[in-house]
C-alpha cells in the first residue's frame, strides 16, 4: 500500500512538472526580447544598421515622441525600441523603425486603429496600412511604425515582412471586429477607443465603425456616413448606468424619444444629438450597442437589430441568461 502512494505521488510530481514545463514553453515561444524584433544580420541588401536598437520605458518615452507618448499610455505602453537603418548607396535614404509592445493585442490594434488615417494594406502583420513614406502594422501585442524621409515603399514593405516574421506573439485580432458587419462599412474605419468613445466619458472604451450610403434625395455620387458602436462595460449595471447618463445627456443636449424597435419588444433608447445627428442605443448584457448619423428610422433600426445578432455575449453573462430563462421556463 505504501509503495502505491509513493509511486502515485511520483506520477503528480512528474505530471506537474511536464505540465509546468510545457506552459512556461508557451508563455516563453512568444516572449522574445524586443529589441529581437529589430533586423540586424538579415537586413535587405545595400541597407545597414546605424543607430539603435534603443529602448524606452514609460519612464523614458517622452524622449522619444513628447506629443505622442500621452497616447500610447492610455492603451497599456510596456515598453518600444528605435533604431535607423540607411541606405549605403544614399545617405539621404534611411528607414526610421519603431517597435511598441503593449499590454495585449486588443491594445496594439487600437493604436493602430488611432494612427490608420486611410484603408491602404500592405500584406504584412494582423492589419497593416502602406505608402511611399510610411508603414503601420500590429501583431499579436505589438505595434509598429516605420518611416521613410525620401519616398520607398518597397523598401519599407520589405522591412515590414521581415519584422513580422520575427514576431512569434499567435494572438487573433480582437473579436469585436467581427461583430461589425461588412455590408457598406468604410475600409479600415473599425476603431478601438481605450476611453471617451463617441466622445462621451460615460460610454468608456469600445469600438466604432463607420458605414457610407447613398444619402436620400442627393445625387448619385453623394453619400452619407453613419456609425455603429459597442460600449463595454465591466457588468450589465454598469452598462445600464451608462445608457440612464446618456439618455441625461441627450434630454439636456438634443431630445429624447425612448421607445420599442418596430417589429420587436426590445426597449431602445432614441433621440437627436445635436452634433452627431439620430441615435438609437440599447443594452445587451454588459454592451450598449448604438447607432449614429442615420438618416430614416427604419434603416437604423434595421441596422441596429442586425448589430444585435452579432454580437456575443461573454460567457458568464450567456450562461447567466441561459440560467434565468430554464428559471422563468419552471415558473
Amino acid at each position: 500500500m505504501r509503495g502505491r502512494k509513493v509511486m502515485f505521488h511520483r506520477r503528480w510530481i512528474i505530471l506537474f512538472i511536464l505540465t509546468g514545463s510545457l506552459v512556461w514553453f508557451e508563455a516563453s515561444s512568444w516572449a522574445m526580447p524586443l529589441e529581437s524584433l529589430i533586423p540586424k544580420k538579415d537586413i535587405p541588401r545595400g541597407w545597414s544598421l546605424i543607430h539603435g536598437p534603443q529602448t524606452y520605458t514609460r519612464k523614458t518615452l517622452f524622449e522619444r515622441i513628447n506629443g505622442q507618448a500621452e497616447l500610447y499610455f492610455k492603451y497599456g505602453f510596456r515598453k518600444s525600441v528605435f533604431a535607423v537603418f540607411q541606405s549605403k548607396e544614399n545617405r539621404e535614404d534611411q528607414i526610421e523603425v519603431d517597435i511598441y509592445e503593449m499590454e495585449s493585442v486588443l491594445q496594439a490594434f487600437g493604436v493602430f486603429s488611432r494612427f490608420r488615417n486611410e484603408d491602404r494594406p500592405g500584406g504584412f502583420g494582423l492589419e497593416s496600412s502602406l505608402d511611399d513614406h510610411s508603414a503601420l502594422f500590429y501583431q499579436g501585442r505589438y505595434f509598429v511604425i516605420l518611416y521613410a524621409p525620401e519616398p520607398n515603399q518597397e523598401i519599407l514593405r520589405k522591412f515590414s515582412k521581415l519584422i513580422s516574421l520575427k514576431i512569434s506573439d499567435p494572438s487573433l485580432p480582437p473579436r469585436e471586429i467581427g461583430y461589425f458587419s461588412e455590408n457598406g462599412l468604410k475600409a479600415g474605419s473599425i476603431q478601438y477607443f481605450s476611453e471617451g468613445l463617441l466622445g462621451h466619458q460615460f460610454l468608456g472604451r469600445g469600438f466604432q465603425g463607420t458605414y457610407v450610403e447613398k444619402a436620400g434625395g442627393q445625387a448619385e455620387d453623394e453619400k452619407k456616413e453613419f456609425k455603429l458602436f459597442l460600449a463595454i462595460f465591466q457588468n450589465s449595471q454598469k452598462a445600464n448606468d451608462a445608457l440612464k447618463d446618456f439618455k441625461d445627456d441627450l434630454s439636456k443636449k438634443g431630445k429624447v424619444s425612448s421607445g420599442s424597435m418596430a417589429e420587436s419588444e426590445t426597449r431602445v433608447l432614441k433621440g437627436e444629438d445635436p452634433y452627431q445627428g439620430k441615435v438609437m442605443v440599447v443594452q445587451k448584457g454588459p454592451y450598449l450597442l448604438g447607432i449614429v448619423g442615420f438618416e430614416k428610422e427604419e434603416d437604423g433600426e434595421n441596422r441596429l437589430a442586425e448589430f444585435m445578432k452579432k454580437v456575443k455575449l461573454p460567457a458568464a453573462q450567456s450562461g447567466a441568461v441561459r440560467s434565468r430563462a430554464s428559471r422563468d421556463s419552471r415558473l
